[in-house]
């Protein structure tokens, strides 16, 4: 969005692992509950006694035919997921549409997502980045959802498409983004019916469908049933993210078959309760603390302007800060996400949480 460079939002991981911790500078390809132990991608096998599983999640470009993560940047194409280059890219092109204006498609999947808030920060924010352009006038910004809502907390959802009405975006539900033509500017989308419908674009914001990593979705620790096999998640118990059918097992971030928690706010959150159920059951106790599946959107709106979003796993709005109303633009909030998350989120990296 053009406001922060991407020095500041890029550290090196060198700089972040303590003292006396060996870094194995490879890739987990195989988990081996059974036998306690993971191999590299080089054929290392390594045994453990406990396992903290912290892998993250996999961009599911592939499921849109023609998207090329290469040529973000170029024709139009944007997103800000894969890398602080793309993001940086997705600004170049939104610099360049805004200047111009016309028609900007903005998209999001059926699936969970890292930072769920982030399509509509992007949404929000082109709006405000044509209006300071003065190009808002003669610009068009179409939303499309594969679900049949923007965002799984209610009074969240709500409260968007209200704000979005007055700005004159409209949201079009249950239309997935199936494939992009990257030269010719143009997107396809399906309906559930199998509908096929070809939308010209200036600029399009592309959303991929997320998944678990193939090592942990292949793994006996992925869920085997319910709503997150599919996605190849990891099967924690949601109270206590403790796996449940391998007690050495715990899951912290992304890759957690839960039904919040994709967030930095979430393993801040988490980081501490995982540490300390992890010393428990080496001590042979059983966790002791719950885990409501906190999760925090600082969701912008405009430049200088945001709403602080806190939820749990059962969709309660649980603010920390009983000044600032969730649903009322707030300055303190963009200051906190332009100034403060930073400083933040390293410390939790370090663990001062």
């Amino acid at each position: 969005t053009g406001i922060w460079p991407v020095g500041k939002v890029s550290d090196r991981n060198a700089d972040l692992v303590p003292a006396g911790v060996e870094w194995v500078r490879e890739m987990v390809a195989e988990f081996d509950p059974e036998a306690n132990a993971v191999v590299t991608d080089s054929g290392k096998r390594i045994e453990y006694d406990y396992l903290v599983v912290a892998t993250g999640l996999h961009l599911d470009f592939a499921q849109i035919e023609g998207m090329d993560v290469a040529a973000i940047g170029t024709n139009g194409l944007g997103c800000v997921y894969p890398s602080p280059a793309a993001a940086e890219a997705t600004w170049q092109a939104m610099d360049a549409f805004r200047h111009k204006g016309g028609q900007a498609l903005m998209t999001l999947p059926a699936t969970p997502l890292k930072c769920a808030g982030a399509p509509l920060k992007m949404t929000f924010m082109i709006a405000d980045r044509l209006k300071q352009a003065g190009t808002r006038t003669r610009s068009k910004i179409d939303f499309h959802s594969a679900l049949g809502n923007i965002f799984s907390v209610p009074r969240i959802n709500e409260e968007v498409l209200r704000r979005w009405a007055e700005l004159d975006i409209p949201v079009t539900f249950n239309s997935k983004l199936v494939a992009v033509d990257v030269g010719a500017r143009r997107a396809t989308v399906t309906s559930p019916e199998g509908e096929r419908t070809e939308i010209d674009y200036d600029f399009i914001h592309v959303v991929p469908p997320m998944r678990a990593p193939d090592p942990v979705k292949n793994s006996p620790l992925s869920w085997k049933e319910g709503g997150f096999a599919a996605g190849g998640w990891l099967e924690v118990d949601p109270k206590t993210l403790r796996h449940r059918r391998f007690p050495n097992v715990f899951g912290i971030g992304d890759i957690n078959g839960t039904a919040k928690g994709k967030t930095a706010a979430t393993v801040k959150k988490s980081a501490p309760l995982v540490a300390q159920h992890l010393i428990e059951v080496i001590a042979g106790r059983e966790p002791s603390l719950v885990f409501d599946g906190y999760t925090s959107c600082p969701l912008l709106l405009r430049e200088g302007s945001a709403l602080l979003i806190e939820f749990d796993y059962e969709n309660n709005l649980t603010p920390s800060l009983p000044m600032i109303d969730p649903l009322q633009d707030s300055y303190f909030a963009w200051v906190m996400k332009y100034r403060l998350l930073k400083p933040a989120y390293m410390a939790v990296a370090k663990g001062r949480v």
